[in-house]
């Protein structure tokens, strides 16, 4: 992993963790995610006039990831529905990178080495400690229906970024994956929303319009990055990687939403960087 690939994956996370708050901090999902997916779905649509399609090849993997991401989405709402942000998302995050490194290894043959295993076993074992730690030090009684919804999105969460990884090399254009990505997913929702809130939907996304498009902008810019780095390093240390969104997840937390963030979190989060520290050494 060169300083370039660290630094966009690091900056994808700051944005990712930024758009799911955004998203967290609107209290009605449905409408949240109506303006986060629907303005991807315009960004796409513009991103599409200047980028070539997608090889045949990626496309099945193209189809295989929409329908991994809306189910992605629906746990996603479905935890923020149920739990509090510095619980639910530390655990659909701190989840993935070692789902990621399993399915790379058997459907991509990225057999990780020693020191990359130990590096994302113990990155992982810092994340899921912010985490848990997180509800142990806040007073929250944990709500096992909202972790449930975590863990799950975390398991889709490493299922799309597998696939995407394939997919995305296989499609010659990252720009062009990620176009026809955002428009095939995007719509979903919307036509969700709009069959089901019919006349009240255009009264009810007013109020919230300027943060759910500014959260659909983050959203794609943080993913765009991702799906680079992707098709230029092995894909078990990116996700560990940008699971450090666990970290700007917790400040943010603390800084916007009040909630703790404490000693066992900061020991949490040091042994993160360890592990990540192995993986980038042992690349």
């Amino acid at each position: 992993m060169t300083p370039l690939v660290v630094a966009a994956v690091l900056i994808a996370a700051f944005t990712h963790a930024s758009w799911n708050a955004m998203a967290h901090h609107i209290k009605d999902q449905t409408l949240a995610f109506t303006l986060v997916s629907g303005g991807g779905a315009v960004c796409g649509a513009a991103l599409s006039f200047f980028t070539p399609l997608p090889a045949a090849a990626a496309w099945p993997y193209l189809i295989a990831s929409v329908i991994l991401h809306l189910g992605y989405m629906t746990l996603l709402m479905r935890s923020f529905r149920l739990g509090d942000f510095g619980q639910t998302y530390p655990i659909a995050r701190g989840t993935a990178p070692l789902v990621v490194t399993m399915l790379a290894a058997v459907f991509v043959g990225e057999v990780p080495d020693g020191r990359v295993t130990a590096g994302v076993a113990v990155a992982s074992a810092g994340l899921l400690g912010v985490a848990l730690w997180g509800i142990r030090g806040s007073g929250i009684r944990p709500h096992w229906a909202a972790i449930l919804a975590a863990v799950a999105t975390g398991l889709s969460i490493a299922a799309y970024t597998v696939v995407d990884g394939v997919g995305v090399r296989a499609s010659g254009t990252a720009l062009g994956y990620l176009a026809w990505l955002m428009i095939l997913q995007g719509l979903a929702i919307p036509a969700y929303a709009l069959a089901t809130r019919r006349g009240e939907l255009a009264a009810q996304l007013r109020p919230i319009a300027v943060r759910g498009l500014c959260g659909a902008l983050l959203a794609i810019s943080a993913y765009a990055l991702v799906l680079w780095a992707q098709t230029r390093a092995p894909l078990a240390p990116i996700a560990a990687l940008r699971e450090s969104s666990i970290i700007v997840g917790a400040a943010i937390g603390a800084l916007f939403f009040k909630e703790r963030f404490g000693g066992p979190r900061i020991a949490a989060a040091t042994l993160m960087v360890l592990g990540i520290g192995l993986m980038l050494q042992a690349h």
